[in-house]
């Protein structure tokens, strides 16, 4: 505005002569053309002349005839003097005509102001341009700058990497830690795959098989086969075991035509084998053969109930039992595990197959099998925790054993703790080199690799309503039907917290007169081990308080407050009881894994129930939304039982989804394809390995 008003007084005082001379001698059309001339510019709309007295004498064709001298002085006087003309806005101006300080007019000016939105429109084109290439420049300056940063942080990591493994630095105790956690991630990222929103189930597993194992040779070895023959009254039965690990393996020999190599403990095993003592198994999906082996009552006593559950058990399990170890009985134990490694060699077709090794009874047998077929892939999995480093040094064969399992290529345990207390041992008891980063064992000029592998159920299909089921599975159990059950389901085992459990509810039921004809307490304890005297002198204390109890809270012939079975019950028993149960406790007092757990939330399609769990589980790492206990601590179990029978609807159900939720997507398929998934990538590096070498010899030839 300060321009266009600059620009109109400049206008006037060089027309004001001009003006003057013209007015002098009448000469009205000079001025008029005057006029006309000075609008040619762009920025001139129009021009008017008004006399000292206010009349407009002479204007531009183009001024607005609606504007009179006195219309102009008032839009000059407007805070904006713009006015509209068409589709334009102009700036309407008033300016002095003086000759000699005498007013002989005004000049009317008016201004396009179109070029002032054009030079705006221009400096914002500009401006934008500017800011983006230096925005552009920034980015790139900034972009340079990480990338050296970048490099600079990653050759600083990788020196401390070496010198952490070459010397004792200062960064060593903090790259250690690193390392530690860089595990932990490894392991959840592993297990939880990379299609984790899928559930893994007994198909995908053997499409997995088919597609990275096709054509391999499969061999499992576990002193439980997966079914057995029992002689009865109406003659010969097949009886199958209920195992997770079971479910797992089926489908992995099936889709391999394996082998699994067990021992043939029914009544009828021997009856219903070829000249080699081999059933083949058929299926949907393929098949698999079970191979047999017998056992005599000294070599199962002296290697199974001795050496195996009265030494290796109760030193693995923190449960205050004293471990047994004699030399007879693992002179068995060696003879045993020689036994199951022989007769891999029989069934082995070729000269590296995938042999899978299942628990404690067969630590040996991963070293046996090694010396005969060092091209093998063998995975040994540890079911049970792995003691700590004093504890396992009670162990008079702790050499053995160690050096047994490191023959295998890959040993699996249930969480990072137990792997962390066997690379501890290895540590102390052995001469052998442990590479922390790698969670591998260097042994023998060979490595192996200790992983974990969080072992599981098989996600169940789903089943219809069961309540006509639970129904008659109470009444056959005698269990009141309008009672709040608490349920226990364990093999008769004093590892599992019975009697701890026990006396929390009998706590439970002196501090609460009310729950007495409320809440019923039901134990299913399947027989077990009783030829071994820690079983038989625990389970008779068992008995004991059982009776005890109900005896304390049972009053006028009512039913007691306690059921107590000792026996096997089928899956859809168990599968009606946990569905039935408000409470399931699992108060295990050492526990590798513990699948009652998870079998319970797997039976919970109601999304109701609640699950107490020992904190002394592996389960406990997983099902975090259960209640989790010191089953040492009785007023903590009793009050978690408290609180479990109070628990609203609402609660129970949001903490059952995510228990669901984890198990199923961590199920046993899920473990199995963990297992042979990082089996099948050693061997694919086993034989670039191998080629390179081949390649090596060739070229120094």
């Amino acid at each position: 505005m300060r321009d266009i008003t600059l620009r109109g007084a400049v206008l006037t005082n060089a027309f004001s002569d001009t003006i003057s001379h013209a007015l002098a001698k009448q000469e009205g059309e000079r001025i008029e053309a005057l006029f006309e001339r000075a609008v040619q510019d762009e920025k001139l709309i129009a021009i008017g002349f008004c006399s000292p007295t206010g009349a407009l004498r002479y204007q531009t064709t183009d001024y607005p005839v609606w504007m009179s001298c006195q219309t102009a002085q008032l839009i000059q006087q407007e805070e904006r003097p713009q006015i509209t003309l068409g589709s334009e806005t102009a700036h309407v101006g008033v300016f002095p005509v003086k000759i000699d300080k005498d007013n002989i007019g005004e000049l009317v000016i008016i201004h396009s102001l179109e070029f002032a939105k054009n030079r705006v429109s221009t400096s914002r084109q500009h401006l934008f341009i500017v800011i983006s290439s230096l925005t552009v420049v920034c980015i790139l300056i900034m972009a340079l700058v990480l990338r050296q940063h970048r490099r600079y942080w990653s050759l600083s990591l990788q020196r401390l990497l070496h010198e952490s493994n070459t010397a004792n630095t200062p960064s060593a105790p903090w790259m250690h830690d690193l390392r530690t956690h860089l595990r932990d991630i490894e392991d959840s990222c592993r297990h939880l795959g990379t299609q984790a929103h899928l559930v893994w189930d007994a198909e995908r597993l053997q499409a997995l098989l088919k597609g990275k194992l096709s054509g391999e040779q499969v061999i499992a070895l576990s002193n439980h086969q997966p079914f057995s023959h029992i002689r009865t009254a109406e003659g010969i039965q097949v009886i199958r075991q209920a195992s997770g690990l079971i479910s797992a393996l089926e489908p992995v020999l099936s889709a391999c035509g394996g082998t699994w190599i067990a021992h043939g403990n029914g009544t009828a095993d021997a009856e219903k084998v070829d000249n080699h003592d081999r059933v083949v198994v058929t299926g949907g999906a393929g098949g698999y053969t079970l191979r047999r082996l017998w056992l005599s009552a000294k070599e199962h006593t002296g290697y199974y109930a001795g050496f195996a559950n009265g030494g290796i058990w109760p030193l693995c399990h923190m449960a205050h039992v004293r471990p047994v170890f004699r030399e007879t009985d693992w002179q068995y134990y060696q003879r045993v595990n020689q036994r199951f490694a022989d007769a891999v060699l029989e069934e082995a077709r070729c000269k590296n197959p995938i042999v899978l090794v299942q628990d404690y009874q067969l630590a040996l047998a991963p070293a046996m099998i090694r010396r005969h077929l060092p091209d093998a892939t063998i995975i040994s999995f540890w079911h049970i925790p792995w003691p700590n480093a004093d504890a396992f040094s009670i162990c008079p064969w702790r050499h053995e054993i160690l050096q047994g399992l490191l023959g295998s290529t890959i040993i699996g345990f249930q969480t990072a703790g137990h792997r962390q207390s066997f690379l501890a041992s290895v540590d102390r008891f052995l001469e052998a080199r442990i590479e922390h980063d790698r969670s591998s064992v260097f042994c023998n000029a060979r490595e192996t690799l200790i992983q974990t592998y969080p072992i599981s159920i098989a996600w169940p299909a789903q089943r219809p309503p069961t309540t006509y089921l639970q129904d008659k599975c109470l009444e056959r159990l005698k269990i009141p039907a309008d009672k709040k059950i608490i349920l226990g389901v364990d093999r008769f085992d004093y590892i599992k917290g019975i009697e701890e459990r026990l006396l929390a509810f009998e706590h439970l039921l002196d501090k609460h007169e009310a729950l007495r004809h409320i809440v019923h307490f039901v134990q299913i304890a399947s027989p077990t081990r009783d030829m071994v005297r820690d079983y038989s002198s625990f389970q008779q204390r068992v008995r004991a308080l059982v009776a005890h109890i109900n005896a304390r809270f049972t009053t006028n012939g009512q039913t007691p407050v306690i059921t107590f079975i000792e026996a096997y019950q089928d899956a859809d028993t168990l599968c009606a009881l946990y569905r039935s149960a408000q409470v399931c406790v699992v108060s295990s007092l050492h526990d590798g894994m513990n699948l009652v757990s998870k079998e319970f939330v797997a039976a919970r399609e109601d999304e109701q129930g609640v699950l107490i769990l020992s904190c002394f589980t592996g389960a406990a790492l997983e099902l975090r939304e259960a209640l989790i206990v010191n089953p040492y601590l009785m007023e903590e179990l009793t009050d978690a039982m408290l609180q479990a029978l109070q628990m609203s609807e609402a609660e129970q159900r949001e903490r059952m989804i995510c228990l669901r939720q984890q198990v199923q997507d961590a199920n046993v398929f899920n473990w199995a394809a963990n297992m042979l998934s990082d089996a099948e990538r050693w061997r694919l590096r086993e034989r670039a390995y191998d080629r390179i070498k081949r390649y090596s010899h060739l070229q120094a030839g």
